[in-house]
């Protein structure tokens, strides 16, 4: 597979004056290198850097590759024509899909799975990187459906009586050389804004790719100390797919928000105090948010799928504007028995996903390739910490919500009992060292 890097950032927030962007070093290497030598580890060594402020200094620097073992070609723009005019250049050198960074950001991904995941979905126009993250208000957000294909994107500014969910588009791409198509000759235009709509105005297919690696900017001079400092202390390279992942799987009802009888009203949904700050200490360390849910309530009939889904965008905003994120929320829609007035009959039967079975559980770890034996599962009632046991995480029961009252039907023992979930998370980060 070819790669485009995007290296036409002039970086006026950082002040930049004698070098582009992308030329910014970090730990004694400009970005560009560090992307380079990422995509050189997972074979990629046909790259075109598309640059255009003090192109000169990219050039002088990488040549024609030769030192990192790649074959590098350089495409100057004569004026600026944004992330989408700039790739443009390319049309009719590309004949198979290619990737695309920016070249203003600071990643370590495991490119050899996010080939493998758009190999399986190569009738897509495009492949997207997606991630949440903790200012999702000020962020250009997308909407995927269960089989994660994109059905919309919210551009900011958003509109502050609306719930979204927190997907960020990463600005990590595979495109199929049909996105030529959508985008104009030397007309300055961007993806996020101009093209990706585009697509789906013309029914065209974009599929998601929710990933939990290391991909930040660097833009502002805060981003570029944190990554800095994230790249110094390995963190970037330990949060590779590659690699296995702890996760703090988390109830939902009576843990993360007050407990509701079958809450169906939106309105009724109210967050515990002290949760947005306690999901913020998963988020700074290395472990992974996940929440996993029985939600009877749809087969019941109570709800719709749509009203679940428009709670947890509430919740998701509730958490981004308190600057904390869930890396993933499942849900488990059945349940086993029938008797409920207008109860959804092909929802009402015996499955693999709902608590205490682990199916939720075994869907995040194939996708974020999670360590289950040094994972935690938080919540109030022992079927979650029945549910802990047979995934063999360790358990944490919280008496908030039901307070473990459904003792009585599980013959088993939290490993520890705690107050609620903030005291929860502190005893995580506190034994593990990782606060």
């Amino acid at each position: 597979m070819k790669l485009i890097i995007i290296a036409g950032g002039k970086g006026t927030r950082l002040g930049l004056e004698d070098i582009p962007k992308p030329m910014v070093k970090i730990c004694g290497k400009p970005i560009l290198e560090l992307q380079i030598e990422l995509a050189k580890r997972y074979g990629i060594q046909d790259i075109y850097i598309l640059s255009g402020h003090l192109s000169n200094i990219i050039i002088d620097y990488f040549g024609n590759g030769k030192k990192w073992g790649v074959n590098i070609s350089h495409i100057v723009e004569n004026k600026p024509l944004g992330t989408a005019g700039s790739v443009k250049q390319l049309e009719g050198m590309l004949k198979d899909r290619f990737m695309v960074f920016y070249g203003d950001t600071i990643m370590d991904i495991d490119l050899k799975s996010f080939i493998e995941y758009d190999k399986e979905h190569n009738n897509s126009i495009a492949n997207l990187i997606v991630h949440p993250n903790d200012h999702p208000y000020d962020s250009d957000l997308v909407e995927i459906d269960k089989e994660n294909k994109i059905i919309q994107f919210h551009s900011k500014p958003h509109d502050n009586d609306k719930n979204y969910f927190n997907l960020v588009n990463a600005a990590l791409y595979i495109f199929s050389p049909k996105i030529f198509d959508y985008i104009q000759k030397n007309i300055c235009c961007d993806f996020g804004k101009d093209i990706f709509p585009k697509i789906l105005n013309d029914n065209q297919l974009m599929i998601a790719y929710k990933n939990a690696e290391y991909l930040k900017d660097m833009g502002t001079l805060d981003r570029l100390d944190k990554v800095t400092k994230d790249v110094l202390n390995g963190k970037v390279g330990r949060l590779n797919k590659s690699s296995k992942r702890k996760a703090i799987f988390i109830d939902r009802d009576g843990v993360i928000n007050k407990e509701v009888n079958n809450l169906s009203n939106i309105d009724d949904f109210e967050i515990i105090d002290g949760v947005a700050s306690a999901i913020q200490k998963i988020n700074n360390s290395e472990y992974l948010a996940i929440v996993i849910t029985n939600q009877p309530v749809i087969a019941k009939g109570f709800i719709s799928e749509k009203e679940l889904n428009n709670i947890h965008k509430k919740l998701d905003m509730i958490l981004g504007y308190k600057k904390a994120y869930l890396n993933d929320l499942y849900y488990c829609p059945h349940h086993p028995h029938s008797g409920f007035d207008g109860e959804i009959k092909a929802l009402k039967k015996v499955c693999n996903c709902r608590k205490p079975e682990i199916g939720m559980i075994e869907r995040a770890k194939e996708l974020y390739n999670i360590d289950l034996d040094n994972s935690y599962i938080i919540g109030d009632r022992y079927i979650d910490i029945q549910t802990g046991k047979n995934a063999n995480l360790k358990t944490i029961l919280v008496q908030t919500g039901y307070a473990g009252n459904d003792k009585h039907n599980f013959n088993i023992e939290a490993d520890i009992i705690l107050k609620d979930l903030s005291q929860a998370i502190d005893y995580i980060m506190e034994i593990n060292n990782d606060n």
